[in-house]
């Protein structure tokens, strides 16, 4: 017999039968009781409200993931990887492959020097003295033109009276006059226009002859005055250039 406060236990009696009286199951630690509580009061179901409740599951929060430009991001610390700065490259105008630039100099080109002719072959009175001139004495017009063209190799005087003996032999002087023609069109880069040398010499002698002196004066060399004389006149510009003073100076006093 136990103490008269406490309850009896039932294999105290006599009649006691584990069948019909069973132990009750031990109590979860408390810990573990708030943890279900917990769960059963707010159930977590991907974030919708819950049903039972009515309080909604509040979803956890995700940390930002940043992705490096370059497609390297940092996946682990949440960082961007900012992409290296490239330097340019630029490709070498002189064909050498992938080089720092480096600015070439070019050649100048003479704007006032254009790629056709001047003046048109039958465009005689543009300068009416030589019209005149040709159209009477044209050996003396040819021996100009055939020593400015070949820069004094071939004299004024040696060059006319080879015309004046061609054309008193053969009567056919545009095959020695059409090879100057095609030297000028080499020297200034100028077309077969409007028909080949030859042809142009032998239908339009004094027309040729008369177009291809005004095309040496109208680009600076001056067949009138000789190989020598534009050479002197080159030399005098070229000194009063040199000579000239600076513009654009100011006398500080």
């Amino acid at each position: 017999m136990g103490r008269p406060d406490q309850t009896p236990s039932p294999k105290m009696h006599n009649n006691y039968n584990p069948m019909f009286h069973p132990e009750p199951a031990p109590e979860p630690p408390v810990y573990e009781k708030q943890m279900v509580d917990t769960e059963q009061k707010y159930p977590h179901n991907g974030g919708m409200v819950n049903q039972s409740s009515g309080v909604p599951n509040m979803p956890r929060p995700v940390q930002p993931m940043y992705v490096n430009p370059g497609g390297m991001g940092n996946q682990s610390s949440g960082v961007p990887n900012m992409p290296r700065p490239v330097q340019p490259m630029y490709v070498n105008p002189g064909g050498m492959g992938n080089q720092p630039y480096a600015p070439q100099m070019s050649r100048p080109v003479n704007i006032n020097q254009p790629s056709n002719w001047t003046s048109g072959l039958f465009d005689c009175m543009n300068d009416g003295e030589n019209a005149i001139i040709t159209c009477f004495f044209p050996f003396v017009t040819f021996g100009q033109i055939a020593e400015v063209t070949d820069e004094g190799a071939t004299s004024c005087g040696t060059g006319g009276m080879l015309y004046g003996l061609i054309c008193c032999l053969f009567g056919i002087p545009c095959v020695y006059s059409c090879t100057f023609r095609a030297k000028i069109r080499s020297k200034f880069g100028l077309p077969d226009a409007p028909a080949p040398d030859w042809i142009t010499h032998c239908f339009c002698e004094y027309c040729a002859l008369c177009q291809e002196y005004r095309e040496l004066k109208n680009r600076g060399l001056d067949p009138a005055i000789g190989w020598s004389g534009n050479v002197q006149r080159q030399r005098m510009g070229q000194q009063q250039e040199m000579m000239a003073p600076p513009m654009g100076q100011r006398m500080m006093g």
